[in-house]
C-alpha cells in the first residue's frame, strides 16, 4: 500500500478531521484487532463474512476451509472491501444528537489471490497464531499435509485504506451545557480472562507463560 494512498472510494467525506490515510495509523488498528469483516459481490448479492484475519506486510492474510465461498471469491481476483473496527467507549452527550462513540476503524480495498506453496502457507499459518497468541505456535502440532490441503489461505494486497478514529469527550451545543444532564465518556477495553483449563489436561502441564 503507498503511503497516503487515496482515491474516491477510500476517501471520507464525514468529518474528514477524523481520517489517516497513514500506514502507521492504519496497520496500528489492523493489528490490534482479531476479527476483520470482508465484504464482497457475488451474483449481483452483496455479502458480508466476519473472519480471523492477520497481515504481513502489505497484505492481509485469510484461511478457511477450501469449500469456503468467501475464499473461493478471494482466489478468483474479485475486488474486495475489508473493515476493522475498535469501539473504545460510549460519549454520552447532553443531547441525543450529540451522543456518540469513541471508536477507531479502517477500510480497505485490495484483490487476492491463493497461497498454495506449502512452506508458504505453514508462515502463513505461523503469522495468524502468533498475531492471536504470541508464542503459541511453538507449543502446538503444526498442521500436516492432509490438514494442509484442507485448508486454504489467501493474501489480499492492500490497495489503499482510510481510517477515522473519534476520540475525546461529548461536543455540545453551548445552550445546552448547563442542562443538569451528566455529560462525558463510558470507555470500553477488550480484556482476556482467568484461562480455564480443559478437562481433560493431563497432569503435570502448567499454565504457558504467555497465557499469564
Amino acid at each position: 500500500m503507498p503511503n497516503s494512498s487515496k482515491t474516491d472510494r477510500s476517501h471520507i467525506k464525514r468529518h474528514s478531521e477524523r481520517a489517516h490515510y497513514d500506514k502507521e495509523s492504519i496497520y496500528k488498528i489492523i493489528d490490534e484487532a482479531f476479527i476483520c469483516h470482508v465484504s464482497f459481490a457475488l451474483d449481483d448479492q452483496p455479502f458480508v463474512i466476519p473472519t480471523i484475519h492477520a497481515r504481513s506486510d502489505d497484505q492481509i492474510l485469510l484461511h478457511g476451509s477450501k469449500g469456503s465461498r468467501l475464499l473461493q471469491v478471494v482466489k478468483s481476483g474479485a475486488p474486495l472491501s475489508i473493515c476493522v473496527t475498535h469501539m473504545d467507549g460510549l460519549v454520552l452527550a447532553r443531547s441525543a444528537m450529540h451522543s456518540s462513540m469513541n471508536y477507531r476503524s479502517v477500510v480497505l480495498f485490495g484483490t487476492g489471490e491463493e497461497i498454495t506453496d506449502n512452506p508458504k502457507k505453514l508462515e502463513a499459518m505461523e503469522i495468524f497464531f502468533e498475531h492471536l497468541i504470541p508464542g503459541r505456535w511453538r507449543d502446538v502440532r503444526h498442521p500436516n499435509q492432509k490438514e494442509l490441503d484442507m485448508t486454504a489461505v489467501v493474501a489480499v494486497d492492500i490497495e489503499e485504506a482510510s481510517a477515522k478514529i473519534r476520540t475525546g469527550q461529548p461536543i455540545d451545543d453551548e445552550e445546552d451545557s448547563s442542562l443538569p444532564i451528566w455529560a462525558g465518556v463510558v470507555p470500553f477495553r477488550l480484556a482476556a480472562g482467568e484461562p480455564e483449563e480443559e478437562p481433560g489436561l493431563n497432569e503435570g502441564i502448567t499454565l504457558p507463560d504467555y497465557l499469564l
